[in-house]
Order: structure tokens, then C-alpha cells, then sequence
């Protein structure tokens, strides 16, 4: 890895049929405060037109870059590539259909430097589309650091507020599986030693889309599983004491929501 730019932001950002939602995230890095960023763009053989309103962009703004991918890979190769292109010594992670508050990065940026921290995230909105057209923000709460035990019980982190010091952590790849590589990463890195660091003020949406991964609890739950026993390798018994932890909470959590 080359870091070209020790002030650079690479935006990480996985597209693959985003023509609904693309331009609302390309903008809300163009409007970020913070001006010194890159968005890498990879695009997972996309069939929409996704990789033309892309094109567009990057005529108007040369930060912009887009890298395509001849064959459907998934979320974690097209992030993993984008990384490896990446010039910056910071990344942060932005998926297709998410967005940023205009003063995410310089917030977060300076949190980081001033505390002299690798690793953080930051609070977010659950946007929540409903059928009437409207839409219901809900604020996720969060602690104030999470470490590798209290991770296996839940992922408090949203991956559109990560931001890693590239120059501190070394070795920063994604698992190759379908879902949840996010998490896994989050777990190699608080592993490792890294303890992850939040900057407690809602800087980002996250959309809630009802054909999205997430948005299906129990396959949410079985990624979740897999996770435990392939990546982590945890024993039967420890991924079941893990597991019960993270369903008790995902329920505390919906019940949250729903009020």
C-alpha cells in the first residue's frame, strides 16, 4: 500500500444495480465540508445504468474514480478492491444506497487525530422507507468504545460511519463471504487490538430497504452464525453463548424501533 496523501479520505464505496439511490450518495460526499477525499467506486457488473451516472459524476469531479468488475463478486471483493486503489492513509466506508451529513468527515477526521486514534465510528440515523411514500428516522444508540468481546454479542457499528488509519492498522481486508464482512473486519481488527472508538453524534443515514440483507432477520441471524463458527471459529458452546447474547439484543432493539 502506498499512501500518497497523509491528510487523504478514500470513500469505500460498493455499487452493483444503484441507479435508485447513487447520485443521493455521490453527493453526499461532494457536499462534505471536508474537501481533501476521494471516492473509489467499484462497481460489481452492474445491469442498470449505475455505471453511467457514475461516469457523469466523475466528469464533473475528477475525485471520483470508478473501477468495474467484469463478473458479479460480491460486496466484499468490490470493498477489498476498492482499498487496494485507494491513495489516502484514512478510509472510510460508504455503501450505494447510504449518505453522509456534510460535516461527517470533518468531524470524524479530527476526533480521530486530536484522540490519536485507528479506529472509530460514528452515531447514524436508520432511515426507514415507508409505503406511503414518507420517511421515519430513528437514531441508533451506541457506546462510547467497543472491544472484541462486546462485539460478538452485537454489532454496534455501522459500516457508513467507520473511518481506519491506514498508517496504524496494517493489513485491512475484508472476508470474502457474501454478508457480514463488515462485521467480520470489525472483529479481526478489535482481535488484533484495536479498540474502536465512537464519535457519539448522528453523522450519517442509513437506509432501511425491505429487499436488503439486513432488513431479513433470520438471515441476518445465520450470517451472524457463520461469522462465529467459519471466521472466528468459535467452539459450539461459545458461538451459542454469543449468538443468544446477540438475538436477546436484536430484540430489545426492534422493540426500540417499533415504539
Amino acid at each position: 500500500m502506498s499512501i500518497k496523501d497523509q491528510k487523504l479520505v478514500s470513500v469505500i464505496t460498493p455499487t452493483y444495480n444503484s441507479e435508485t439511490y447513487i447520485r443521493e450518495t455521490i453527493e453526499s460526499v461532494r457536499q462534505q465540508t471536508y474537501s481533501n477525499w476521494e471516492m473509489v467506486i467499484v462497481d460489481d457488473a452492474s445491469t442498470d445504468q449505475t455505471i453511467s451516472i457514475i461516469q457523469e459524476y466523475q466528469k464533473a469531479d475528477d475525485r471520483i474514480r470508478l473501477i468495474t468488475l467484469q463478473t458479479n463478486q460480491g460486496a466484499a471483493v468490490a470493498r477489498n478492491t476498492a482499498m487496494e486503489h485507494a491513495q489516502g492513509r484514512y478510509i472510510a466506508f460508504l455503501d450505494s444506497d447510504d449518505r453522509w451529513l456534510p460535516e461527517k468527515l470533518a468531524k470524524q477526521l479530527a476526533f480521530m487525530q486530536e484522540h490519536d486514534y485507528a479506529f472509530t465510528y460514528t452515531g447514524y440515523e436508520r432511515v426507514q422507507e415507508n409505503e406511503d411514500g414518507t420517511t421515519t428516522n430513528k437514531e441508533v444508540e451506541m457506546p462510547s468504545k467497543a472491544t472484541y468481546t462486546e462485539l460478538l454479542k452485537s454489532c454496534v457499528i455501522g459500516c457508513l460511519t467507520v473511518m481506519l488509519d491506514r498508517e496504524k492498522i496494517t493489513d485491512i481486508r475484508m472476508s470474502n463471504i457474501r454478508a457480514r464482512q463488515d462485521y467480520a473486519l470489525w472483529l479481526n481488527l478489535t482481535r488484533r487490538g484495536y479498540t474502536a472508538y465512537a464519535l457519539q453524534e448522528s453523522l450519517a443515514l442509513y437506509r432501511v430497504r425491505g429487499n436488503s440483507i439486513s432488513s431479513n432477520k433470520i438471515k441476518m441471524a445465520k450470517q451472524n452464525w457463520i461469522v462465529y463458527r467459519q471466521i472466528e471459529k468459535l467452539s459450539l458452546l461459545k458461538s451459542a453463548w454469543y449468538f443468544a447474547h446477540y438475538v436477546i439484543l436484536k430484540v430489545k432493539a426492534y422493540l426500540h424501533y417499533m415504539r
